[in-house]
């Protein structure tokens, strides 16, 4: 990575240097040996017990959640004063992509445990918060969990209930209050709680689950992830010692918010690894099938398919690891010594809060496309629980609910984009309208460079003067009032998510080209323009629904003048074409192979 970092959200106005940008291929060969570790023990101790965990064998699961921590699976990161690893943020998503790689409830138990079960004492726990408890935390001998969510405060968490109150003596906060849907409940020793101190400002409490007042719903019966454990937790008059405040009385909800932005990002990366494993099935299944003769990847709309699944992994792939190299980066320059530590690395995470969300998105309907398509290939057999495709289906659902909804997500996305142009940390308005003052003018095709990837790179651009054009528009139109036009700001953020997309996967294909040859980046290419081929319209048609939304009459007309400009000039490739070169690829290698 160069000096300079790039800040979060400028991707809407600029592409970033191409050694600015981290690609999986720049894997080292230690991150590689080390996720390998993390891989083989997913596919050889806990794949194989798969059913026994799905059938609620809590004891089985421990189990193997304390041997993923003798083998240092849970330390990533957690510094190494404190009995971890403190691992770079890359090595740290690429275990985590190899947990979430076979069997979903597994990866739920221990990501909780890792993310929020973990980090929040990790960035804001004082001195002897963090001696008395990330040491246990990092070789499994005590299981972390995380309780935000109320019946009545999912996606509001500024809306919570749960009450803390100062004992009369000053050495405890008594809580009273519920909490739902907590991931591990089940097994776990401490929680980190939400409360609201006197009913009005918000903390974040470390609490012992076996403390007197505590006491736990029934296991929820989900869906999907069936193995890991999901309880309401009860807490009537629990005393919990001064010392376990964690952070500061009425920043409680800085803590919540910071670290689902850790939660989001990793959960795109653990989407990966989800989707890589689903693709391995269904491409091992159709070489397998036989059907009138030949077998059924052979076929072509099964070969369609296939190519469909691998370039949506290879797109968030590549978003996935721009972000955390843009986030590593970041981290870089921090000391877990500095005394500012949790705040720098709050503010670190928080800049690229943005990305987050896209990756969170992106990757959760990334996953669900792909495992619907490997349930398809399946066919009858995908229905049944005898294969792993059913599994996949049930389990990939809950990725747009968790880390908030993928329609808060969605929300949140402009929202941020527009309050760091407010701040004066972006500069989106000025940028949107200097636009509006060339579009008369401008000739995209006057930009059109030369290279395999000359089309996709002007579709990149295109986009973000669209998003732009778009953005500018919106804000002047409704102002502060723009927040409650949820579905134009739906339009806006989807328009955002495939820039980044694009781009991700643009910028990836350019480094290989660099760095290896135009002849070893074939797929890479491929997979570019198959994606840009099918993206790119999508963004034509948000943006027409966007502007109708803004404007109408002349007005209108006068935009979508504006938007064909931006548009109209891409010419169509063979997708069939793209499409049959990458599917023989997977299917002559029978699994993921890029990278």
């Amino acid at each position: 990575m160069a000096d300079e970092k790039v800040k979060g959200g400028v991707f809407l106005l600029e592409s970033p240097g191409l050694d600015k940008v981290f690609i999986p291929e720049e894997f080292t060969e230690e991150q590689r040996m080390f996720a390998k570790t993390a891989e083989d023990f997913i596919m050889n101790e806990v794949v194989p017990k798969s059913d026994e965990i799905e059938a609620k064998n809590d004891e089985l699961h421990i189990r193997l959640f304390k041997q993923a921590g003798e083998l240092g699976l849970l330390m990533t990161d957690i510094p190494e004063k404190y009995g971890g690893l403190g691992l770079d943020k890359i090595s740290s998503m690429l275990v985590q992509e190899k947990i979430s790689s076979g069997q979903g409830s597994f990866s739920v138990t221990v990501t909780d445990h890792t993310g929020i079960g973990t980090l929040p004492i990790v960035y804001f726990g004082t001195e002897e918060q963090k001696e008395k408890y990330l040491p246990k935390l990092a070789t499994g001998e005590l299981i972390g969990s995380y309780a935000l969510t109320e019946t009545n405060a999912g996606s509001d968490a500024m809306g919570i209930k749960t009450k803390a109150v100062l004992s009369e003596d000053g050495k405890c906060y008594i809580l009273n209050g519920s909490k739902q849907f907590v991931t591990n409940a089940g097994f776990a020793d401490i929680c980190i709680v939400y409360a609201k101190v006197d009913g009005e400002h918000h903390a974040a409490f470390i609490v012992d689950l076996k403390a007197e007042g505590v006491t736990l719903g029934p296991e929820e019966h989900k869906m999907g992830i069936r193995g890991s454990s999901t309880r309401a937790i009860f807490l009537d008059n629990v005393k919990v010692p001064v010392e376990n405040l964690l952070g500061e009385v009425g920043k409680g909800h800085l803590i919540a918010f910071n670290v689902l932005n850790i939660g989001r990002y990793k959960l795109g990366v653990a989407c990966t690894g989800a989707c890589k494993t689903a693709l391995g099935e269904a491409v091992r299944y159709a070489n397998q099938r036989v059907q009138f003769g030949m077998p059924i990847s052979s076929f072509g709309m099964i070969k369609e398919k296939l190519a469909d699944m691998v370039t949506r992994t290879y797109v968030l792939e590549s978003a996935s690891y721009r972000t955390a190299g843009f986030i590593d980066a970041a981290f870089s320059e921090l000391d877990y010594d500095d005394p500012e530590f949790g705040k720098k690395a709050m503010d670190a995470i928080s800049q690229y809060a943005t990305e987050c969300s896209i990756i969170k998105i992106f990757g959760s309907e990334a996953l669900d496309f792909v495992v619907d398509e490997t349930v398809q290939i399946f066919g009858g057999y995908g229905y049944t629980e005898e294969y792993p495709a059913e599994r996949f289906y049930r389990d990939s659902r809950i990725n747009r609910i968790f880390e908030g909804t993928n329609e808060i997500n969605r929300l949140l996305i402009p929202g941020m984009l527009m309050r760091k142009a407010m701040k004066g940390e972006l500069p989106l308005l000025p940028a949107a309208q200097k636009l509006a003052k060339e579009i008369v003018t401008f000739m995209p095709l006057s930009m059109l460079g030369s290279g395999p990837l000359a089309q996709e790179e002007l579709a990149v651009e295109m986009t973000r003067k669209i998003s732009l054009m778009v953005a500018g528009l919106a804000a002047q139109k409704y102002k502060e009032a723009l927040k409650d036009q949820q579905m134009l700001l739906a339009r806006m953020a989807d328009i955002i998510i495939e820039l980044y997309a694009m781009e991700s996967a643009l910028l990836r294909t350019k480094k290989v080209i660099e760095e290896r040859g135009q002849d070893k980046a074939k797929y890479h290419v491929a997979m570019t323009q198959l994606y840009v081929a099918q993206a790119f319209p999508r963004v034509a048609q948000l943006a027409q629904e966007a502007l109708a939304a803004i404007e109408k009459g002349d007005m209108l007309k006068a935009n979508l003048s504006v938007l064909r400009k931006l548009t109209r000039w891409y010419t169509p490739v063979s997708l069939v074409g793209l499409k049959t070169i990458l599917a023989d690829k997977l299917i002559e290698e029978g699994k993921y192979w890029v990278c």
